[in-house]
């Protein structure tokens, strides 16, 4: 029979597996997405291969940069989406979603201090 720490130590190998693994399929799913068809920022980040701290810090600066890239002609596919708030309200919000191209312009505007910042814009950026 096996110790404890052996199946510990084997559990937790498995968990680690298996949120790997988790976490290549959102990446080529991401990935796949934005392939075909106009996305919102997140997901191109994601696709990138960036983790949820990065992406979320890119993100946020991106929807920045777009909102005044917006004004200056360069207009995402506008989206209605409903937004849960505290887990039971739904409310609609409207969501701007970017084919690669546009993405990649985005980018281009966008200058990040951050080294892992600076690698998700130049994967951005290489259409």
């Amino acid at each position: 029979m096996a110790s404890v720490a052996a199946r510990r130590a084997l559990r937790d190998r498995v968990r680690a597996h298996r949120a790997a693994s988790a976490a290549r399929r959102e990446v080529a799913r991401a990935a796949r997405r934005v392939r075909h068809t106009a996305r919102s920022l997140t997901t191109h980040v994601i696709a990138t291969g960036a983790d949820r701290a990065t992406a979320k810090g890119v993100v946020k600066a991106l929807q920045g940069v777009a909102k005044t890239a917006r004004t200056n002609g360069l207009k995402g596919k506008r989206a209605r989406i409903r937004r849960t708030a505290q887990g039971f309200k739904r409310h609609a919000v409207t969501a701007y979603r970017y084919t690669r191209a546009q993405v990649s312009q985005i980018a281009a505007q966008y200058k990040p201090r951050k080294a892992e910042y600076k690698a998700v814009r130049a994967a951005l950026i290489a259409v």
